[in-house]
């Protein structure tokens, strides 16, 4: 973990720096700050497209009384790539790119719930249950929830309303 923080705090920039210096020796100095000014600036307009119609599948998906994962996550890399684009650099432009591009976001996606799914699982936290309908039986809102003491079990009843 400390390689990693090593990395984005103290490397990356000095990184990014030495990719500004070149380009700014190339092109000159207007013509970089321009194309930073001018990638922050596309950058931001397309993580907000991106977001709100995010925002939208994120309550198409509650509306039909689905978890939306995929999105949850995929918002969250859209706030990284707004920052990425939104921090001065080359380097960290083309990661927010990366990021903004619904392609390769797809796949970040997928990746990140696999590595979920492992992480939770080495803890011990995967719900493994099952969930049964009980239709003869109406509980009302001052009945008293089943509570279970077994740590390891959850007990509790589901009911659908349209």
């Amino acid at each position: 973990m400390f390689k990693v923080l090593f990395l984005l705090f103290i490397a990356m920039p000095i990184v990014e720096i030495m990719v500004l210096m070149k380009v700014g020796s190339i092109f000159g100095v207007l013509p970089t700050i321009a194309l930073v000014i001018l990638t922050a600036w596309a950058g931001a307009a397309m993580v907000r497209q991106q977001g709100l119609a995010t925002f939208q599948s994120v309550q198409g998906k509650l509306n039909q009384g689905e978890l939306p994962s995929d999105e949850i996550v995929a918002a969250l890399l859209l706030l990284v790539a707004g920052v990425m684009l939104l921090t001065p650099g080359f380097i960290t432009d083309g990661f927010g790119l990366l990021l903004l591009w619904p392609v390769s976001r797809a796949k970040i996606v997928k990746m990140l719930q696999k590595h979920f799914v492992v992480a939770q699982s080495r803890r011990g936290n995967v719900f493994e249950g099952q969930f049964t309908s009980h239709s003869f039986h109406q509980q009302s809102s001052f009945d008293e929830p089943k509570v279970s003491h077994d740590k390891h079990t959850i007990d509790g009843e589901f009911e659908r309303k349209e």
